[in-house]
């Protein structure tokens, strides 16, 4: 037991967010980042790296939920995916409930994550290295999309925050290289942070995506782990009608894939991208700048 410690997030400069922790489940430097896993009364199992809150048992399943099936079954026909990231694999969870999806393919720098998420978040992704339809691959994402012959429908980028090794996953390097291994009409759709507090990171997002996509959006999720209001969900595409997929679609594409979520809705998907008017300018300001 651990009685008494908190761990402590300090992300946003002048606010701290405090958890505290009834055990620590484990603790580690690894080659890329201070990885430490802990339990809360509220969230359960609570993973930080470099002192930021990843992901948590509790609320996981929103997050993973509108990072997947929104751009699934917008798309309506993606059967390659890849994910950048995600070493936690509860993204890969997601997106292989699409029985549609014949291959997928995630790329992640730090292997020992993926093995101490295969140990620990059993909650969430189970069966996940198992499915043949998995292909983990060992390396850096950007390296991978600037080198990949690989095609892909829709492209999920699940990174930390833009700074230490997931920075370069915000830069438009890479969100071209991405657009070079998409199919025609495929969308990319990145976690662009609390723009409450940071929106200057959706802004530059918009702006970059501006330069390259046809059309670039964002569109939103509440998770409660992520402090600070509504979390933005970045939208890249060269088919602007794919984030204006009709309820009715949605709904019958939703009813063929044939699972249960507990976030998910299509009338939650259509409406995630009726934007709150802060937000909005930020997009706005970022396709300007572009």
């Amino acid at each position: 037991m651990s009685s008494g410690l908190k761990f402590n997030e300090t992300l946003h400069p002048g606010v701290e967010v405090s958890y505290s922790c009834e055990d620590i489940l484990y603790q580690d430097r690894t080659e890329h980042q201070d990885l430490v896993l802990f339990t809360n009364p509220v969230f359960g199992k609570v993973l930080m790296l470099d002192g930021i809150t990843q992901v948590t048992t509790a609320d996981e399943f929103i997050y993973h939920e509108m990072m997947s099936h929104v751009p699934i079954l917008a798309h309506g026909a993606a059967r390659n995916v890849l994910i950048v990231g995600g070493g936690d694999c509860g993204l890969a969870e997601e997106v292989l409930k699409h029985a549609s999806v014949e291959k997928l393919t995630q790329v992640e720098i730090d292997a020992s994550v993926v093995e101490f998420s295969r140990e620990h978040f059993g909650e969430f992704n189970t069966g996940v290295l198992d499915d043949p339809r998995f292909d983990l691959v060992i390396a850096d994402g950007m390296k991978f999309v600037a080198e990949t012959d690989r095609r892909f429908d829709v492209v999920i980028v699940d990174s930390t925050d833009p700074q230490g090794p997931g920075a370069i996953l915000f830069s438009q390097d890479f969100y071209d290289s991405v657009h070079r291994c998409l199919t025609p009409g495929g969308v990319l759709v990145t976690q662009n942070g609390v723009p409450f507090l940071q929106r200057q990171e959706l802004v530059t997002s918009i702006e970059r995506f501006s330069k390259t996509y046809a059309d670039a959006a964002a569109y939103i999720a509440a998770i409660p782990t992520y402090f600070g209001g509504h979390m933005a969900l970045g939208w890249a595409s060269d088919n602007a009608e794919l984030r204006k997929t009709p309820v009715a679609v949605l709904e019958d594409r939703f009813k063929a894939a044939e699972f249960k979520t507990r976030y998910y809705t299509p009338e939650v998907h259509a409406a995630a991208f009726a934007l709150p008017r802060f937000i909005l300018d930020a997009v706005e300001e970022g396709r300007a700048k572009a």
